[in-house]
């Protein structure tokens, strides 16, 4: 009778011993693979707070990857300097005292908010995009020589006084225009050849008595200078009023100007700041194919959301930057519990044969071959395990990295809660809800899986093996 004839039969003879060893390894085979699966998980979330759009794609920023780029600007300030105070990539960290007391005080720049021109540029390029437009952020100004609309019941506590400009490369692809709410009642809208021009609301019209070619004059909120001035090409109306983007009359539906792309920035004195940009697919029934050349490109897609027309958003990277972290740290408790379950029941798997060990040693059988029997049915058991997890893995995969996620949602929320109003940027994060998540197990992965698993096994039984083997049969025979 050979080696794996001996395994087979010893299996068969103690099949509670032998099921208990399958279930071991069938249980730390599929957390494995589920940790591992779960490290490049795809996340597919939908924002409640935007609208679909029609037959294109809206770029914005990703919420995490700000979150994360915060934190490593903040790490590299205080690297870079003595005290902790100072200024990386557009993000700002600096001590103050207040009271009597030393505060820290941290902020972002337009810099550091922006879309990058050049990522959009990129985009724009994909084959099968026709055209595109950037849209900045509602920059707020002052308005001089014009009044602006107020509601005398509105708490204006805290308000800049203003009007807020909006810049689009092409205002008919503005999401407003888009949805159909904003709709020309005058004159026409702003192009990508345009240069300091707006489109004003006729309520702003009619309370300053404005026509298009009038002109109006802005100036930033803090310096009151130098003073911008643009023709009014046009005069819109609403369906519905726009939502404020905060309190008080400054960013009112009346006191949105909508201009040029770059006329805010100009009259704001700083880099521009923007927000999303649209492109729109020539044909859609190669939208899908579009999805994926834009996805192709050379971009770092860490940084931004990519929405698609049902006002859904495909994740581009890892979004959720603890989630590898924590699918790692599950990884080494899953090897560290799985070696010492496995080494206790190989002790009680040897404890509870020492007397057929300690006649196989007084016949002389060298105790190599009888570790490697031991080991051999050990692995019989391991490969059945294996097999059983393979076929488990993909829903167990995705119900876990699906239970990470939301986990880590939750703790984002509550942390963005606590920071909650320790950064000053005009940035507010979409309300992002986790629709859907994805792992996907490959060759190299189940691979990983096999091997880290058999080395379990090995190393495990070894150990087991080196306590009772190393002892002479006479003590063995002995003790039983």
């Amino acid at each position: 009778m050979n080696l794996f004839q001996r395994a087979i039969r010893s299996c068969l003879r103690k099949p509670v011993r032998s099921i208990l060893l399958l279930l071991v390894v069938f249980l730390v085979s599929l957390l494995f693979l589920s940790g591992m699966a779960g490290r490049s998980a795809n996340i597919a979330v939908k924002d409640s707070t935007r609208q679909a759009i029609g037959a294109g794609f809206l770029l914005e920023e990703n919420p995490e990857n700000r979150s994360r780029r915060i934190e490593e600007a903040s790490r590299k300030i205080e690297e870079l300097s003595a005290d902790g105070q100072g200024e990386y990539d557009g993000y700002h960290q600096q001590k103050t005292t207040v009271n009597g007391n030393e505060v820290w005080q941290s902020w972002t720049d337009n810099s550091f908010e922006s879309l990058k021109m050049e990522d959009i540029e990129k985009i724009a390029a994909v084959e099968g995009i026709s055209d595109y437009n950037i849209t900045t952020v509602p920059t707020a100004v002052l308005p001089v020589g014009f009044e602006r609309i107020e509601d005398a019941g509105t708490d204006q506590t805290g308000d800049l006084q203003g009007v807020a400009l909006v810049g689009n490369l092409d205002m008919t692809m503005d999401d407003n225009v888009l949805g159909g709410n904003v709709t020309i009642k005058e004159g026409r809208m702003t192009t990508a050849e345009d240069s300091n021009v707006c489109v004003i609301s006729e309520e702003l019209a009619e309370k300053n008595h404005l026509e298009v070619g009038d002109s109006l004059r802005f100036c930033p909120v803090k310096e009151k200078e130098p003073v911008q001035e643009a023709v009014i090409v046009g005069i819109y109306q609403v369906k519905e009023r726009m939502e404020p983007y905060m309190s008080g009359d400054t960013y009112r539906s009346e006191n949105v100007i909508f201009t040029d792309l770059h006329f805010p920035e100009k009259v704001e004195q700083d880099d521009p700041l923007y927000e999303k940009a649209y492109f729109k697919v020539a044909d859609v029934n190669e939208y899908d194919a579009v999805r994926e050349a834009i996805a192709a490109a050379d971009i770092d897609w860490q940084r931004y959301d990519l929405i698609d027309n049902n006002g859904s958003l495909e994740t581009m990277a890892a979004n959720f930057h603890d989630l590898e972290k924590i699918n790692n740290t599950l990884l080494l408790v899953v090897a560290g519990a799985g070696f010492m379950i496995l080494f206790f029941i190989f002790i009680f798997w040897l404890r509870s044969r020492t007397h057929e060990i300690g006649i196989l040693l007084s016949l002389g059988i060298a105790r190599g071959k009888i570790l490697l029997q031991i080991s051999t049915e050990a692995f019989l058991g391991g490969a059945l395990a294996l097999a059983l997890s393979f076929l488990a893995a993909p829903a167990v995969s995705d119900a876990a990295a699906g239970y990470l996620t939301d986990w880590q949602a939750q703790q984002d929320e509550l942390q963005a809660e606590l920071d909650a109003g320790g950064t000053a940027t005009e940035y507010q994060a979409p309300e992002l809800t986790v629709t859907d998540v994805e792992t996907e197990l490959t060759p190299a992965m189940l691979l990983a899986d096999g091997l880290c698993v058999g080395a379990l096994i090995l190393l495990s039984t070894g150990a087991a093996g080196v306590l009772i083997l190393r002892r002479k049969p006479a003590d063995i025979l002995k003790e039983d």
